[in-house]
């Protein structure tokens, strides 16, 4: 735990205010990452691609690879206007999606960029397609959050499952559908006499885990689905939680992305007033 309120004054200490700081440094970075040409502001649309097909809002025609080629057969005019790795297409080219060693670049115009993404067993790909100068960027005002709160930082044990262990992970737009992911270990803390055990999952960024988790404010003074915390074992049996560092889920920011919701044993009956709350526009709204 940081330093916490001083129980004789009644306020922060030094401890706080430099944790507070840091959190606002971390805030920045998050707004300015929620406005970049691909941040999850810009994203305008995912369709995958089955068969040879058009793709809403971009030109060309799309289709898929063949079985063992990553990403997406494009073909374009040069009148298009389409560039791929830097190069305009005129023809047939594959736009290699991100489970390739090196994705492809594809820009469309000045503000419009896209990416290919591969769904979870690589034998499927839809096209993203982003403006960095959307609607949803340009009415973009701020992230709520709450303030920092020293008692929002926990320390949990790390408890190791076994090597084939996964927890079920569902995704909003696609219930009935399970994605099973890779569960390095369980969470346990008890907190105000109620013990918990979470699931999280590996992040693709090395020890790094991905927690979906809910809790009592959402749909209420933070956003519905829930949020993500991305914690690290720290290597001694124990996982620090800081749900100051909570973050909205990509969702939260365009209706483009399909994202996880809690499982069961992640969500918390109690309410968690630390971290992000809900986009807003310039008013103070939410943006959606």
């Amino acid at each position: 735990m940081t330093d916490s309120t001083d129980s004789a004054t009644g306020t922060r200490t030094a401890g706080d205010a430099a944790a507070q700081a840091e959190l606002d440094r971390f805030h920045t970075l998050r707004r300015a990452r929620a406005v970049s040409p691909q941040g999850p502001l810009a994203l305008t649309g995912t369709q995958w691609v089955d068969l040879e097909q058009t793709v809403w809002g971009v030109p060309g025609r799309w289709a898929p690879t063949p079985q063992g080629v990553s990403g997406l057969a494009l073909t374009a005019s040069a009148a298009d206007g389409i560039r791929v790795d830097g190069d305009l297409v005129d023809g047939t080219v594959i736009v290699a999606g991100d489970d390739s060693l090196v994705p492809s670049s594809l820009r469309f115009s000045e503000t419009t960029t896209g990416t290919v993404i591969a769904n979870d067993d690589h034998t499927g790909y839809a096209l993203r397609v982003w403006d960095s100068a959307s609607d949803a960027v340009t009415g973009f005002g701020s992230i709520d959050a709450f303030p920092f709160d020293p008692d929002w930082v926990v320390t949990a044990d790390f408890v190791p499952t076994a090597p084939d262990a996964q927890v079920d992970i569902r995704h909003q737009k696609d219930l009935d559908l399970s994605r099973p992911k890779p569960l390095p270990g369980l969470i346990r803390f008890t907190r105000d006499g109620v013990d918990h055990e979470l699931a999280a999952f590996p992040s693709g960024d090395g020890d790094r885990l991905q927690l979906v988790f809910g809790d009592a404010t959402n749909g209420d003074s933070t956003y519905s689905v829930g949020r993500f915390l991305f914690p690290t074992p720290n290597g001694d049996g124990t996982i620090t939680l800081d749900f100051n560092r909570a973050v909205l889920p990509p969702c939260a920011f365009s209706y483009a992305f399909n994202c996880p919701i809690p499982p069961a044993q992640n969500r918390f009956a109690s309410p968690i007033e630390a971290g992000e709350k809900n986009v807003l526009d310039p008013a103070g709204h939410p943006l959606h």
